[in-house]
């Protein structure tokens, strides 16, 4: 799937990714879905399957809040309060953190949520507003959108499917 060019991709990369993804999710057993054994976010960490769900969680509702701030013209700071775009590592570790007390479940849960949410923005925006116009910097809110949904979703695929292989559950 190529990077997305208007309005009706973007939708369906968001739509395909996340149903691919959420299948694989599905599947993880709750007793191992806290398991710290893959590849974290980070150079030389660690993380569990339910951290990178957090991630993605997190980024999602990031996404939200900068359309959100920007629709009230508030300024963002990207990518987040206290973090620079070179720490996306300590980032990542603030969602792992975020959402650490959370059951296997209920992160799913939020992480449909979350999904719906991204997709009736989308579903509320122009084409213009997505692709007709630099949003931030030079990036289109389009792009920004699916830097930070269906590719993240589409890398996490390969990240779970390589841990199920390696454990077996696959």
């Amino acid at each position: 799937m190529g990077v997305p060019q208007n309005k009706q991709e973007l939708l369906e990369a968001i739509q395909t990714t996340h149903a691919k993804l959420w299948a694989d999710l599905c599947t993880i057993p709750d007793a191992r879905a806290h398991e710290v054994s893959m590849e974290g976010h980070a150079k030389d960490t660690l993380m569990s399957p339910a951290d990178l769900v957090a991630y993605l969680v997190g980024w999602s509702l990031l996404v939200l809040k900068w359309c959100d701030r920007k629709a009230q013209g508030v300024p963002v700071d990207f990518p987040e309060t206290g973090y620079q775009w070179n720490e996306l590592g300590l980032l990542a570790q603030k969602f792992y953190a975020d959402h650490a007390h959370q059951d296997y479940r209920t992160l799913l849960q939020q992480f449909a949520q979350v999904h719906v949410r991204i997709l009736a923005l989308v579903e509320a925006c122009s084409e213009a507003q997505l692709y007709g116009a630099p949003w931030y910097g030079k990036y289109t809110l389009g792009r920004m959108i699916q830097f930070n949904t269906s590719s993240p979703n589409a890398n996490a695929r390969t990240r779970i499917r390589k841990w199920k292989k390696l454990h077996q559950l696959a």
